[in-house]
């Protein structure tokens, strides 16, 4: 698992192959990802939006733009966790993700960017 805190905001991403999603005979790779954050501050704090930047061993690189998490805004108060479950496709055997969260404090009404610690995602053959 892979942490990493930004300014009292704790993240943690676990991955996992998906081989019954997947398809390796026509370069499809499906790979589920779990997130966990973490709100170590005093005050109240909001996830708006998310920005991802994925990478493909193949040298395919995208970036994932938007609102919220799985289709929700999560309201984090001191001392919450919030965990959701995505996924990702590749057309390689390996890759990577990292990216930020854009978060307002709800009691100063600021907007502060929270890292999302860079994960690999590799088919477990691969780590034979």
């Amino acid at each position: 698992m892979n942490s990493i805190t930004t300014q009292g905001i704790e993240v943690s991403v676990e991955t996992f192959y998906q081989p019954d999603y997947s398809n390796p005979m026509s370069g499809e790779y499906m790979f589920a990802y779990r997130i966990t954050i973490e709100n170590h501050n005093s005050f109240p704090v909001k996830l708006h939006r998310r920005h991802w930047f994925i990478f493909d061993s193949n040298g395919e690189h995208r970036e994932v733009e938007g609102e919220g998490v799985v289709g929700v805004q999560p309201v984090l108060y001191p001392g919450d966790r919030y965990q959701y479950v995505s996924g990702c496709n590749l057309r390689s055997e390996m890759g990577r993700m990292s990216g930020t969260y854009q978060m307002e404090n709800l009691d100063s009404r600021k907007n502060f960017s929270v890292d999302i610690p860079a994960f690999e995602m590799i088919v477990p053959f691969k780590n034979n």
